[in-house]
């Protein structure tokens, strides 16, 4: 749920460590390496552009021509190269696998890891699997973490009632998040013990089908909250069309930017002025620039930057100082 105001609504971060503690709960029961796979948990959604999925194909059609964009792909540019403004972070190729291969929008009874050693930087679709136990634990993962919270948060927005869950969702999985999580977890131990590949057994995955059908139905295509997808398509395409045509006339100098007068303006030529040397030495040239500073927001700062460019402060207080001026407008 986009900008959510209210405590109890999952946001991203909040969503990211449900992830984290839920794929070290599986590792630990199955023997694997807890710490990988909360290493990938934590990195695994960095690269989630502002209004989540809605905003990354908004983002990724103004990318048409540059080769779209992906939040999984991004997230391992952000770990290998953005983070630190361009020095990136030093993962193993454990971690940085599991965070291009993380895809949690696929719903597959099971899975197994590929046991290779790929080219991370040339991956441009999401069609690769994890290379260890661990990545494809957190894949299941982020699955687990979502399915529950969307529905629980879903009913507490108000726009959708819980007896309205198809019978077999509360029957196998139960109906409040805390069950649906308990019941998935145990279920992944259990099954990947006996099969030998990270899944849900029969049942479980009949209800865990059911209910992210449901879910798409009622909250994810939900109208009242489609209604607002127009408006965050025209913040993203004025923010990167604004940013785009500052590029245009300043370059990577910061000082040109504080001419324009706005913090958006000022932020965005600091943020070139630090990333200097990495557009220059590394990515050979600013094209990502204007991507890489929009895909960094969250959604409040992005609908703030909005604001800003279209009705700056600055405005409406020339008016007021303009009241107290002792001078006369001229006859």
């Amino acid at each position: 749920f986009f900008a959510p105001k209210n405590d109890h609504i999952c946001t991203r971060i909040e969503h990211v460590m449900h992830v984290a503690t839920i794929a070290a709960t599986i590792c630990r029961a199955l023997d694997l390496d807890v710490d990988l796979a909360w290493a990938i948990s934590l990195g695994h959604d960095l690269g989630h552009t502002p209004f989540g999925h809605v905003g990354e194909n908004i983002l990724s059609e103004i990318r048409a021509n540059r080769g779209g964009f992906m939040h999984e792909i991004y997230s391992l540019r952000v770990v290998d190269h953005l983070a630190g403004y361009g020095r990136g972070l030093n993962l193993t190729y454990a971690v940085r696998d599991g965070i291009i291969s993380h895809c949690g929008e696929k719903f597959e009874q099971s899975i197994k890891p590929v046991f290779e050693v790929k080219d991370l930087s040339a991956i441009r679709s999401l069609t690769s699997y994890p290379a260890t136990w661990e990545g494809a634990v957190m894949r299941m993962s982020d699955k687990v973490a979502y399915l529950g919270r969307d529905l629980e948060d879903a009913v507490q927005l108000g726009l959708v009632k819980s007896d309205r869950l198809p019978p077999l969702v509360p029957r196998v999985l139960g109906s409040t998040n805390s069950d649906i999580i308990d019941t998935l977890v145990n279920d992944v131990i259990a099954t990947s013990r006996k099969s030998g590949a990270i899944g849900f057994s029969d049942p479980v995955f009949e209800a865990v089908i059911t209910l992210r059908d449901f879910n798409y139905r009622m909250i994810y295509l939900n109208p009242i909250l489609a209604s607002y997808h127009s408006y965050f398509r025209r913040i993203l395409v004025n923010l990167f069309s604004y940013l785009e045509d500052l590029f245009s006339r300043f370059g990577p100098e910061g000082e040109g930017y504080r001419e324009e007068g706005n913090r958006l303006s000022i932020r965005f030529g600091d943020f070139l002025t630090k990333m200097r040397d990495f557009y220059e030495k590394t990515d050979g040239s600013y094209d990502n620039a204007v991507t890489d500073y929009i895909a960094g927001m969250t959604d409040g700062y992005a609908i703030d930057c909005i604001s800003e460019i279209m009705i700056p402060k600055k405005f409406e207080l020339e008016f007021d100082e303009f009241l107290f001026r002792e001078e006369k407008i001229p006859e």
